[in-house]
């Protein structure tokens, strides 16, 4: 089955997740990252869980998944280990319009959660279709060699420039960008000089800088 590669925006939707296992408690920490409205409904909870709910950053109902839960949520996620539970969930979201997700149960899922290297706004997503999460993880802990912490720094010098050559209504072309983000611009953030490596970036972009 071929997947559409998408992030999305979830600051302020609700979610649901059933489930309070590690499982779903890794769920919840990626929702509440992206700042969703979250929902666990389960009996029991692992010792995170139960600190943010005491923190109020989730919601828990302390039961079981009943028909009709799915109404008031835009995605949910199913982190338990009952097939029987993916399956009654999935069919209610499809019958509601929810997207669902199950975990390691590709059947049941709308959609995956790919393997997410983060280095500060810069994300990189690696996912195999479902078919194997331990490759997907794999491949993705090669790439940390590779995409150090200064991909973060860069990534921020990137924004601002962009920003900067928006207000003097300059707009630089994809083939533009790829050139100035050569190894001299790269060089700079490694060696911690950002102020350069702005003014670089601007330069080989054809703006000028402001203030």
């Amino acid at each position: 089955m071929g997947y559409y590669p998408i992030f999305l925006d979830l600051k302020g939707r609700s979610c649901l997740v059933v489930g309070g296992g590690e499982v779903a408690e890794r769920k919840v920490r990626g929702l509440l990252d992206a700042g969703a409205r979250v929902t666990v409904i389960s009996p029991d909870l692992t010792r995170q869980l139960e600190v943010w709910v005491k923190e109020a950053k989730l919601f828990h109902e302390p039961r079981h998944y009943r028909p009709g839960d799915l109404r008031k949520y835009q995605l949910a996620f199913v982190a338990t280990d009952d097939r029987s539970v993916n399956g009654v969930v999935f069919e209610e979201a499809r019958h509601l319009g929810v997207w669902v997700n199950a975990a390691d149960d590709p059947a049941h899922c709308d959609f995956i959660l790919p393997s997410v290297l983060r280095r500060g706004e810069l994300a990189v997503a690696v996912a195999s279709g479902g078919t194997s999460p331990a490759l997907s993880r794999a491949v993705r802990e090669e790439l940390e060699a590779y995409l150090t912490d200064d991909y973060a720094v860069l990534s921020e010098i990137a924004a601002e420039v962009r920003q900067e050559l928006k207000r003097q209504a300059s707009r630089p072309g994809p083939e533009a960008w790829r050139r100035a983000l050569d190894s001299a611009f790269r060089k700079l953030v490694r060696e911690g000089k950002r102020a350069e490596a702005k003014d670089y970036l601007l330069r080989r972009l054809g703006g000028e800088i402001c203030g």
